[in-house]
């Protein structure tokens, strides 16, 4: 019988996080990186509008103008356990085109900025803004998702809940899409403060038991109320405690219990 395990690993050899324009919920599998930075904290004078039009510079001049780039966006800090963090989240479709996109990013800064002083002095000005340390992780796109026709034309809440699989001896690729399915129908794609939701398995980075989930909601407050939808919705479906727990016991098995919960905010500004 095939394990979850080794549903996990062939999706990843042959396609190898939270973006809104993710493109997890069709046929294919995509990749996502997340690449972490902090702000330098020692920078005197620092003004977001300023921030915001340097990267928005670079946005038109290289990332929106980048075909191997799917679709890209920075999320800030909200309630996580480093207020300096700022995620870059970038799609691609496969490996091929991670590497594609770094040739041709070097092409378009070129051309964008072919004065080497004028360049110098940009990035300079760019760089100022971040802490020298970064860290990088690759998620593969999982099918299940809740997807938004398009952008968001304001900032949006990112809540972000990173799980651990189990690899049950017992568990199966059919059981879980199965069980996943039947949660999704039944609740996350019926709960109305749930604007997108993106499933995304580990691909390449420290932990290959993670399990990353992203719900995009308008408000913090509207945060609280998708989770008390979620219940309510949960338990009009398993109606009665008998289906709740055997449901629950099916698909706890896949998971070790232990999860983290992260809070961020989009910069709508700053997407592709």
């Amino acid at each position: 019988m095939k394990t979850i395990k080794t549903f996990f690993l062939a999706a990843f050899l042959g396609t190898l996080l939270l973006s809104a324009k993710s493109f997890a919920q069709d046929d294919n599998s995509y990749l996502v990186t997340v690449t972490k930075l902090h702000w330098n904290m020692d920078l005197q004078n620092f003004s977001m509008d300023e921030w915001k039009a340097v990267e928005k510079e670079y946005l038109d001049k290289v990332v929106k103008k980048n075909d191997f780039i799917l679709g890209q966006e920075v999320l800030l800090h909200n309630f996580t356990e480093d207020n300096t963090e700022i995620l870059l989240v970038t799609t691609y479709e496969n490996w091929g085109a991670i590497e594609k996109a770094r040739v041709k990013e070097d092409e378009l800064i070129e051309a964008a900025w072919p004065n080497g002083k004028t360049r110098k002095t940009y990035f300079e000005k760019r760089g100022a803004y971040y802490d020298h340390h970064h860290s990088d992780e690759i998620y593969a796109t999982m099918p299940g998702g809740k997807i938004p026709k398009g952008n968001f034309d304001k900032d949006m809440i990112y809540y972000v809940r990173v799980s651990h699989f189990a690899f049950p001896k017992d568990g199966t690729e059919k059981e879980f899409n199965e069980l996943s399915k039947q949660y999704f129908d039944a609740v996350t794609n019926k709960n109305d403060f749930i604007k997108a939701y993106y499933p995304n398995s580990h691909a390449w980075g420290a932990d290959n038991t993670q399990f990353t989930e992203v719900f995009l909601v308008d408000t913090l407050a509207d945060l609280d109320n998708a989770l008390n939808k979620n219940r309510d919705l949960f338990r009009a479906t398993w109606n009665d405690d008998a289906k709740r727990k055997a449901f629950n016991d099916k698909m706890n098995k896949y998971f070790t219990g232990k999860h983290g919960d992260y809070i961020y905010k989009s910069v709508h500004e700053l997407t592709k």
